[in-house]
């Protein structure tokens, strides 16, 4: 009776409620499922491959809302495992699960809810999405109760879970993508990977082990080297691809290498904020307030469709 005769403090009590949910979902780190995306980018424009604009949008959309969904899910799920050692992480420590703000049963109440949710409307679109979807979850869960712990291959599992989004937009599209793209996608995601891997062990010096037990094995050195290997290979792997004899036939131009150059300032100025600004930890957020990078992918969208669309006249 009380509650119904005060709607405006149930309301408010609904809101501390969610909040603290909302904060879990990590809604701002959906901008990696951006990667499902890349196959429609680049199956629209060859002309080997009938992709309808509005028709494609209308399942690869859907399709990057169904990884964000499960993706939550998995946060979640690494939340409610890592509890105890994010709580020794100068900011983990404030996650909602870590922090006392969301119990662990809410926690596995909508956990399971966005998995329930993620892989009915994967399988909507297309059985054999769903399945690139359970294989991700499949990963995932076995990434969060073993496999990171290992050190190095923490960071391979990381980057196969990109590879399987952008095999993920290509079978949600019926559509062919080029093995090039997929090992550009998995060196760029080991990149990224291991520049927050450095990142966390140099800020947390001696109380790195008890974040994250693979750290205890990666060497400041080491890693270095790791990252100047991975950045060049990446760099060299997406040369090939636009230079490649298959891309020229397929796109029907060979100027695509003029996009080269944005790749390179992309990881150069990556390297830059990870060795000068100690800012690799959050990689999604340097994709969403970094200047330079946001004026740079901004660049790379222009010049490739330029290219794609001069391509097309020829």
């Amino acid at each position: 009776m009380w509650i119904s005769k005060n709607p405006g403090i149930q309301t408010i009590a609904i809101v501390k409620e969610l909040i603290p949910i909302i904060r879990s979902l990590r809604v701002n780190q959906w901008t990696k499922n951006a990667v499902v995306l890349a196959a429609f980018f680049f199956a629209f424009w060859d002309p080997g491959q009938s992709t309808e604009f509005v028709g494609s949008l209308l399942r690869v959309i859907p399709a990057a809302i169904v990884f964000c969904l499960v993706s939550s899910g998995i946060y979640l799920l690494n939340d409610i495992r890592d509890r105890d050692a994010d709580r020794a992480h100068p900011f983990k420590k404030n996650r909602p699960i870590a922090s006392g703000e969301l119990s662990v049963p809410t926690a596995c109440c909508v956990l399971a809810g966005l998995l329930v949710v993620g892989c009915a409307g994967a399988w909507c679109l297309a059985p054999q999405f769903f399945c690139v979807v359970a294989g991700y979850i499949a990963l995932q869960v076995v990434y969060s109760f073993g496999l990171k712990r290992v050190a190095l291959i923490d960071v391979m599992v990381i980057s196969s879970g990109f590879v399987l989004r952008a095999i993920a937009g290509a079978v949600v599209l019926h559509v062919q993508i080029s093995e090039w793209l997929l090992l550009c996608t998995f060196f760029l995601a080991i990149f990224l990977a291991l520049c927050k891997r450095r990142h966390e062990k140099v800020l947390l010096n001696d109380l790195a082990k008890d974040h994250r037990a693979s750290l205890e094995s990666y060497d400041e050195k080491l890693t270095d080297l790791l990252i100047a290997i991975i950045s060049a290979v990446t760099i060299v792997c997406y040369s090939m691809y636009t230079l490649s004899p298959t891309t020229v036939e397929k796109f029907g131009t060979s100027t695509l290498g003029f996009t080269i150059p944005f790749v390179v300032f992309g990881v150069f100025r990556y390297l830059d904020l990870a060795y000068r600004h100690g800012k690799a930890g959050r990689p999604e957020k340097v994709l969403l307030t970094d200047i330079p990078i946001l004026i740079n992918l901004v660049l790379y969208g222009i010049t490739a469709v330029v290219i794609f669309v001069l391509g097309a006249d020829h």
